[in-house]
């Protein structure tokens, strides 16, 4: 357990770092991961954020068969900052239409801790469990060690550091994430693509010309509102004819 704590923390601290990384799904994933294997009787988990332009869920394990923004412990934790735990939804009638929705996608117990940040916006790290009761103060020490005082684990002043920047670096990773999608769906319009075939194409362009996929797909957004988007796409290869060379073979 040990090892696997700092294994945790660790990757809690490259999450901070997203902003400088495009690979910002598989990063979250292998956090998000990490922590339903070591925390006992995890067995899904959400990260939440709330800024001025609202709430919005940043990453779940997989699809979770119900509304994480639906009022209820969630939205709770994330907006007060505090902490909120569910031990079991046949029993605890807070939040009905949480509830509900809850107990129909198979789960019955949550846990959901704020990220520690000094900032407007705040983040919540929730874990799902299928059984009652689940999270006892054993899993609530463990991932308040990892939300709030990551710095523990390492006895590192920069991680602890690190661990209070997170809400902006994920606020940003969304921001990318945001705009990588917008050049997506100009691919898509503009050749007749799919959304994965779209976004080989932006990621293959943005290795031929050694330019960041956000700044690459940034210039894609501006070129479309300044109308001279045919002009950006060839500047970056970005013709059907080029474009082409990224297709599956089977295609």
């Amino acid at each position: 357990m040990p090892d696997d704590i700092l294994t945790v923390a660790s990757e809690l601290a490259e999450i901070t770092r997203l902003v400088a990384d495009d690979d910002f799904g598989a990063t979250m994933g292998r956090f998000v991961t990490r922590i339903v294997r070591t925390v006992p009787g995890c067995d899904d988990a959400i990260i939440t954020v709330r800024s001025s332009t609202g709430v919005e869920t940043v990453h779940s394990s997989r699809d979770l068969g119900f509304d994480p923004l639906v009022p209820g412990p969630i939205v709770e934790a994330v907006t007060f900052a505090e902490p909120r735990r569910l031990d079991d939804v046949a029993a605890d009638q807070r939040w009905p239409s949480f509830g509900t929705q809850f107990v129909n996608a198979g789960y019955r117990s949550c846990l959901c801790l704020p990220v520690a940040t000094t900032r407007d916006e705040t983040a919540v790290l929730t874990l799902l469990s299928k059984d009652p009761a689940r999270f006892g103060e054993v899993a609530y020490d463990l991932v308040l060690l990892l939300t709030m005082h990551a710095g523990v684990a390492f006895d590192n002043a920069s991680l602890f550091h690190d661990s209070r920047e997170l809400v902006t670096q994920l606020r940003a990773a969304l921001q990318t994430r945001s705009l990588v999608g917008r050049a997506q769906g100009l691919l898509m319009r503009h050749f007749e693509y799919d959304s994965q075939r779209a976004f080989d194409v932006l990621k293959r362009a943005s290795q031929n010309s050694n330019k960041k996929l956000r700044d690459l797909a940034a210039l894609l957004v501006d070129a479309h509102e300044g109308d001279n988007f045919d002009a950006v796409l060839r500047d970056f290869g970005l013709t059907e004819q080029d474009a082409a060379a990224v297709r599956p073979a089977s295609s």
